[in-house]
């Protein structure tokens, strides 16, 4: 398959009057990135607890079965986009006795803070590689890494297109992509349920236990704003990958995609 054209990140093109969702809210354009970094920059301390109500505990399992889908190599670099705390990273070299190297970007200075915090706590030293990026214009070459995850980032990026097209240029031919994010549930019962505990419970245990009730309300609503697994599917075609494929988690509450720069 013949490269595509790759993106131009630039701003510049961008018409000023544009806007796009921040949840429920329409915002301009060049506002989101900073609306979510405020979230982050909130929750950044609680990250783990948030994802803990968010998902009732169960997103490190999803986050063990992406490493099990991915089936890391020695020797690979992976690049683990929005993955300040560490998460993916961490698992990642754990499957290969940290014969690899990671780069680990995240648009978020607090995120990245936590996320080399417990690298040095944990002893992780050499292979870790923590930077500061935006994942709409990732400072890194053409065709330089092995893998490239997200893990419950995607639907915080502004232009989700340019974004998977920038997973697509910075993969070797041969790399794979991984996407984790909250997606439509399919259950039957489990939606009403799902729907209930979202917008009427979690935003006031948030405001409880993170003094924070509106980054909560967001999160909840930048999930219902997320294209279904179906869609997410075909976005990642258009964007020049190959091969998608994914895997719905408890019953929708959760999708992983995956696919290959062929």
């Amino acid at each position: 398959m013949a490269d595509a054209q790759e993106p131009k990140n630039t701003e510049d093109n961008r018409d000023p009057s544009s806007t796009t969702h921040f949840g429920f809210r329409n915002v301009a354009v060049e506002e989101k990135a900073g609306l979510v970094r405020g979230v982050f920059d909130s929750v950044a301390e609680n990250y783990d607890l948030m994802n803990d109500l968010m998902s009732a505990g169960v997103h490190r399992l999803w986050k063990t079965a992406m490493i099990d889908w991915l089936n890391p190599r020695p020797g690979q670099h992976l690049l683990d986009v929005a993955g300040g705390t560490g998460d993916i990273s961490f698992k990642f070299m754990d499957r290969i006795d940290e014969d690899g190297q990671v780069t680990v970007l995240d648009i978020n200075h607090n995120m990245l803070s936590v996320g080399q915090g417990r690298a040095i706590d944990q002893g992780r030293i050499n292979g870790y590689r923590w930077v500061n990026g935006d994942a709409m214009k990732l400072p890194m070459p053409d065709k330089s890494v092995d893998a490239y995850t997200i893990a419950f980032g995607i639907r915080n990026v502004t232009d989700i297109p340019m974004a998977l097209r920038e997973a697509r240029r910075v993969l070797k031919p041969g790399g794979r992509f991984m996407c984790l994010e909250f997606s439509k549930v399919t259950l039957p019962g489990l939606k009403e349920f799902y729907d209930f505990y979202s917008f009427n419970i979690l935003p006031k245990i948030g405001g409880v236990v993170a003094n924070d009730k509106e980054s909560y309300q967001y999160l909840v609503e930048s999930i219902r704003k997320f294209p279904d697994a179906d869609q997410f599917k075909e976005m990642i075609g258009v964007a020049g990958l190959g091969q998608v494929k994914y895997r719905r988690l408890s019953g929708g509450i959760a999708a992983l995609h995956s696919a290959w720069r062929i």
